[in-house]
C-alpha cells in the first residue's frame, strides 16, 4: 500500500476539552481534527455529544492509544467491534494506534510500551495488524514510539523494525517526528540515518509536538512548543511523503486554542515549498 491514493486533509491539531469553548463559539477555519478513540467508545452522553456538534462542521481522524498490538494476549475483538462502531459515526479515513505492547493477560499497563526489535516480533504483530485492518475495513497506521531504553535481545535499529512490520502486514506508517527525534536523542544514533531507511510512501500523517530537554535525557511530553530540530527534520520528511496531513499534539500545560493553533500553522511554510516544487513540475511535464 502507498499513501498515493490516501487524502491529504491539510494541518490539524489534537482535539482536547479545553478548547471545546472556543471550538464551538468561534468556529475556527481549521482543517480536521485527531481524536483519542477511547475517549469517544461510548455508548452515549457528553462525549458523544460533543463529538456530534464537532462533525457537523470540521474532518475527524481517529488515534488509538490502548490496541497494544505487540502484547501477547489475544485480540481484543470486542474493543475492535467498538472502535469499528465510531468509524462509521466519524467517517474517519484511516484509523492509527502505536507500534508497541501493554497488556498482558489479566493486566493492562495503560503505557506504550516498546518492542523487541526481533524477526519474530516483526512475524506477530504484522500478521496481528493484517488482521485488525481487514476487520476495520479502512487503512490502519502504526506510530513509532519515542523510547527510551533498549532491549539486549535487539537484531535491528528500530527503523529496520518499523518498516519491516508495515511491509509484512501491508499498512501505514503514523510517523511521529517528534518521537524520531526524542529517540535519537536517547539511544544516540542520527535521526536522518532514520528518515533515510523508511518508506515514507507508507506515510499516511504525520505528528508533531513538544517536548523537555533534560539534558542527559529527552522525555515525549507534548507540553511545549515544537523545537527547531525537529522542525528541521518535518522539512525533510514532508516533502519525502509527497505531502499528507500533519498534526499538531498538544496534551498538557495547555494553550489557548489560538496560540495552539498558530503552532500548528507553522508547518504550512515548509509545505509551500513542496507544493511549489510540484506546481513547476506539473507545468514542465505539460510543456513536454
Amino acid at each position: 500500500m502507498k499513501n498515493k491514493d490516501i487524502p491529504n486533509l491539510g494541518i490539524g491539531i489534537g482535539l482536547r476539552i479545553p478548547h471545546y469553548e472556543d471550538i464551538f463559539q468561534h468556529q475556527p477555519n481549521i482543517d480536521w481534527f485527531e481524536i483519542i478513540s477511547e475517549n469517544f467508545m461510548v455508548d452515549g452522553g457528553k462525549p458523544i455529544e460533543h463529538l456530534k456538534k464537532i462533525l457537523e462542521r470540521y474532518r475527524v481522524v481517529q488515534h488509538g492509544v490502548s490496541m497494544a498490538i505487540g502484547s501477547p494476549d489475544p485480540l481484543n475483538f470486542d474493543y475492535l467491534k467498538q472502535l469499528k462502531a465510531l468509524t462509521r459515526l466519524t467517517k474517519t479515513p484511516w484509523v492509527s494506534d502505536h507500534l508497541c505492547w501493554g497488556r498482558l493477560p489479566g493486566a493492562h499497563y495503560h503505557d506504550l510500551l516498546p518492542l523487541p526489535y526481533t524477526q519474530e516480533v516483526i512475524n506477530y504483530v504484522a500478521e496481528r495488524a493484517r488482521i485488525v485492518q481487514d476487520y476495520l475495513e479502512l487503512p490502519f497506521a502504526l506510530e513509532n514510539l519515542s523510547s527510551y531504553v533498549a532491549f539486549q535481545k535487539d537484531q535491528m535499529p528500530e527503523w529496520d523494525f518499523y518498516s519491516a512490520v508495515v511491509e509484512k502486514a501491508d499498512i501505514f506508517m503514523m510517523l511521529d517526528v517528534n518521537n524520531i527525534y526524542v529517540s535519537s536523542r536517547n539511544h544516540g544514533f542520527d535521526p536522518m540515518t532514520y528518515v533515510d531507511n523508511i518508506p515514507l510512501d507508507r506515510v499516511l500523517q504525520i505528528h508533531l509536538a513538544g517536548h523537555s530537554d533534560k539534558g542527559t535525557h529527552v522525555v515525549d511530553t507534548h507540553d511545549n512548543y515544537v523545537t527547531d530540530p525537529v522542525w528541521e527534520l518535518y522539512s525533510v520528511v514532508y516533502p519525502r511523503t509527497g505531502g499528507v496531513s500533519t498534526l499538531l499534539e498538544w496534551d498538557d500545560n495547555f494553550l489557548s486554542f489560538q496560540d495552539t493553533w498558530d503552532e500548528a500553522l507553522k508547518a504550512k511554510k515548509f509545505q509551500t515549498v513542496l507544493n511549489k516544487r510540484m506546481t513547476e513540475e506539473k507545468l514542465v511535464e505539460a510543456v513536454r
